[in-house]
């Protein structure tokens, strides 16, 4: 039987992804923020050098463009840790883009003057400011200040060849009349990345379609500029809980790179967590990277930032691909039992275990039937026996939680040495 009649896709029903090549400078990229927005988490630690290095490595392995290394004009400190992670990406001829977040301050983007001049490579300089009517009160800001603030930064960092990323923070809550001002502005002084923020977690779907297609029609084009000659960039966060949705939404909405962080870790709810929209991406057939190592990498982040991994997160928490209710497992050790992983990893699952380096597990607890007992004991090389399946079923009722491995080994023991 033909593997893809077995599962009918409402996913594909009247969707196609319209992205004309010709229309974009490349396709979908990713720009992996963890090591910069992800840092300013409250509950975050600030990974040793080697750490980071680590962590870079896994973007690279797993095919990801784009890398925020930090901010230079927090300190020495952070800037010791840039040029460290650039010598890395240098020396080991990586294909990842290095880039740094910036105030429009000229002081701010002077570091990375001196990286480019020092490795050799361009280091994308994501320079921010922000743009709402409610930053703008707060702060005492007009349109004219930041106009003349975003003038001259912009122009010392084309002047010295540093590639710009203008980045307007808030752009989800921005009248269109400031997007559209600043933004043409910017490309007039030589910008060829703007980058799109929903730095509050305001923005739904909808409102991310919306917002790509003004900046499409009103903002580029109307500038004069054609589409292919400006990286669009989508930034999101999790404050509504959508910030997956959002960037899958932007993808659809023709965004050259989306942005966002491993497990989703940043300031407040966190930033759109990256692995799982290269998860849905990849199930959707937008990217074909091999992202095997994507668990890797979570395990490593959670570990080296201490952000929260928990049990039931998607995909990479403990839980995702584990069963011990007695008719999800038979179902699951059926299709293992066929010698076809493609159908274990599918019959009980919307997500397959094995393309992200991971496998069904099968657990005995409260819920858990014979089969689960059988299929664990012959996986754990136990002479299965009826007596020995009776006393682990009694056992394994008497539980108000799933065992651990530990906790059934320890039972099978006592019962073979009564």
């Amino acid at each position: 039987m033909e593997e893809s009649s077995l599962i009918y896709d409402w996913n594909t029903v009247e969707y196609e992804l319209n992205r004309n090549p010709a229309n974009h400078p490349h396709g979908v990229w990713f720009d992996d923020e963890t090591l910069r927005d992800g840092l300013q988490s409250p509950s975050a630690r600030n990974p040793s050098i080697e750490q980071k290095i680590e962590l870079l490595t896994f973007m690279e392995t797993l095919g990801i463009q784009k890398v925020d290394l930090g901010l230079p004009g927090a300190g020495p400190f952070h800037l010791e840790h840039i040029d460290a992670m650039v010598s890395h990406i240098t020396e080991n001829n990586f294909q990842i883009r290095p880039g740094a977040a910036v105030r429009t301050l000229m002081h701010d983007i002077e570091p990375l003057v001196k990286l480019q001049e020092k490795h050799g490579v361009p280091i994308q300089a994501s320079a921010f400011l922000g743009t709402s009517p409610i930053r703008q009160y707060t702060e005492g800001w007009t349109m004219e200040k930041l106009l003349s603030t975003m003038e001259k930064a912009v122009s010392y960092a084309v002047e010295n060849d540093v590639p710009v990323m203008f980045v307007t923070e808030d752009t989800t809550r921005s009248k269109p009349e400031d997007v559209k001002l600043i933004y043409q502005r910017a490309m007039e002084l030589g910008v060829r990345r703007l980058c799109v923020c929903d730095t509050c977690g305001h923005v739904t779907p909808n409102g991310v379609k919306k917002l790509l297609q003004f900046i499409d029609e009103e903002v580029i084009k109307d500038g004069g500029y054609k589409r292919n000659e400006i990286e669009v960039n989508w930034h999101g966060h999790q404050d509504r809980g959508l910030g997956v949705a959002n960037n899958i939404a932007a993808v659809e909405a023709g965004a050259d790179v989306i942005h966002g962080t491993a497990l989703g870790v940043g300031e407040r709810a966190g930033n759109a967590p990256l692995d799982q929209t290269l998860v849905n991406l990849k199930l959707l057939g937008v990217i074909d990277n091999d992202l095997t190592q994507l668990d890797a990498y979570m395990k490593k982040a959670n570990e080296y930032i201490e952000v929260p991994l928990p049990r039931n997160y998607p995909v990479f928490g403990m839980d995702a691909f584990e069963t011990g209710t007695g008719v999800h497992a038979s179902a699951v050790i059926k299709a293992m039992r066929k010698g076809d992983n493609w159908l274990a990893d599918r019959v009980y699952s919307g997500v397959p275990a094995g393309d992200f380096g991971l496998k069904q597990v099968i657990r005995i607890g409260h819920m858990a039937g014979r089969s689960n007992i059988i299929w664990w004991l012959e996986q754990n090389n136990y002479e299965v026996t009826d007596e020995l399946v009776a006393h682990l079923f009694e056992v394994a009722k008497s539980q108000r939680r799933n065992m651990e491995d530990s906790e059934v080994h320890n039972s099978v023991k006592s019962f073979l040495n009564a």
